[in-house]
């Protein structure tokens, strides 16, 4: 099994292998904090790709963002802990731990990060997207 020495990841095709996925979010953010390679005050990991849904683990530090976009499939984002604020073309969502939003396909959105927060994203896609690098 080769692991890049920058990230210490197994590639996503490993990672995904398998009928069966047990996760420690509490281990899986831990590691992620870890790492380098941090954009705009985040880190992700998939954690999982399959059946057209992806989920998405973020760790964020105070200030850290995402840009305004949109998917392509139905969004669900579970503030972990933290406080998240999410706006939508007509809202603005404080999200403290324990929030979950649900987006329908194409709502464009961004996030920020008002403390050190942690975030779990679903997307739900057309599976034939699964093939993704």
């Amino acid at each position: 099994m080769k692991v890049s020495q920058e990230s210490q990841r197994r590639p996503p095709r490993e990672r995904f292998v398998g009928t069966e996925h047990l996760f420690d979010l509490d281990a899986e953010s831990e590691r992620l904090r870890t790492e380098g390679g941090e954009r705009d005050g985040h880190r992700q990991i998939t954690l999982f790709r399959g059946g057209g849904v992806s989920i998405v683990l973020f760790d964020f530090e105070p200030g850290g963002w995402l840009k305004d976009h949109a998917a392509d499939g139905y969004v669900t984002v579970h503030v972990l802990s933290g406080e998240l604020r999410m706006t939508t073309a007509g809202n603005e969502y404080r999200m403290p731990s324990g929030s979950l939003l649900v987006l329908r396909p194409g709502v464009r959105h961004d996030v920020r990060a008002e403390l050190a927060s942690q975030m779990l994203l679903t997307v739900r896609l057309d599976p034939a997207q699964d093939d993704r690098p």
